[in-house]
């Protein structure tokens, strides 16, 4: 029988033999997913808090994983419709059995898939170039040049680029938006210099949100968000804290993490 903890980062996870059930937005989701390896927390969750989409809109969901991200939409936002592409395929089957067991099938679509692949061919599995209003992606995070990968191969494949860079990364994302769509990424700190130099005039309205671990510490996270076609100024937001320094989450953080709202993002 599978026994429930709280884990350091405020998810209960429920073990089993090699899937840990775990609880998200204080657990209105409930999300298969490996025990090893690469493992869906915080960041997914704010990535979906910052996507203000309207009744009827879609959202591409780039590197969907098991669908943590794109259920977390679905879940806060009941009239639109999220796609998730994902590489790997036993991630792509968990992430719709997810789907499936929080009741978000009908608008909640995972597709196996990768970023690499040409145009032409994504399309025939309905993700086109310039068909979402909003795509929301968590890039990997590692160069495989410069970073040793990790001795695990899930966790090595999520955080390392599968045959794409960054820059084509960016690319694609932005490319699968409207015009007047927006692209949202969530990405280490450091790697802010090299986004907005690969965003380059594809996006305008540029939105940078640094998430605070502790007031007084470094960000090491940022949320990224731009507008296709737009011509608005760069924005610099002043931060989201997520922890007080006493413990615990901050009473603004728990509204999102435990309770599913939005993260308060400019509006293009």
């Amino acid at each position: 029988m599978a026994t429930a903890q709280m884990s350091n980062n405020g998810i209960v996870v429920m073990n089993r033999a090699d899937l840990s059930d775990d609880g998200f937005l204080g657990c209105r989701l409930q999300i298969l997913q490996p025990t090893k390896g690469y493992r869906a927390g915080i960041d997914a969750v704010m990535l979906a808090a910052s996507v203000d989409a309207k009744p009827g809109e879609r959202v591409l969901d780039l590197g969907a994983g098991v669908g943590t991200a794109s259920l977390c939409l679905a879940h806060r936002l009941a009239d639109i419709a999220v796609t998730g592409l994902e590489v790997q395929a036993d991630l792509v089957v968990l992430a719709q059995e997810n789907a499936r067991r929080n009741g978000l099938a009908a608008r909640a679509t995972f597709v196996e898939g990768s970023v690499a692949e040409k145009a032409a061919s994504l399309a025939t599995k309905e993700i086109a170039y310039g068909s979402f209003d909003h795509v929301m992606t968590n890039p990997p995070f590692y160069d495989e040049e410069k970073v040793w990968p990790s001795p695990d191969a899930g966790k090595a494949k999520a955080h390392a680029f599968d045959e794409v860079n960054l820059k084509t990364w960016v690319e694609v994302a932005c490319a699968m938006a409207k015009p007047k769509g927006t692209v949202t990424f969530v990405h280490r700190a450091d790697a802010l210099p090299d986004l907005l130099l690969h965003v380059g005039k594809r996006l305008g309205d540029l939105t940078v949100l640094p998430l605070w671990s502790r007031q007084g510490e470094d960000a090491k996270r940022i949320l990224l968000r731009g507008t296709k076609g737009s011509r608005a100024p760069f924005t610099m937001m002043s931060g989201f804290t997520l922890h007080r320094r006493e413990g615990g989450f901050t009473a603004e953080a728990d509204a999102i993490l435990k309770e599913g709202g939005a993260l308060p993002f400019k509006i293009a």
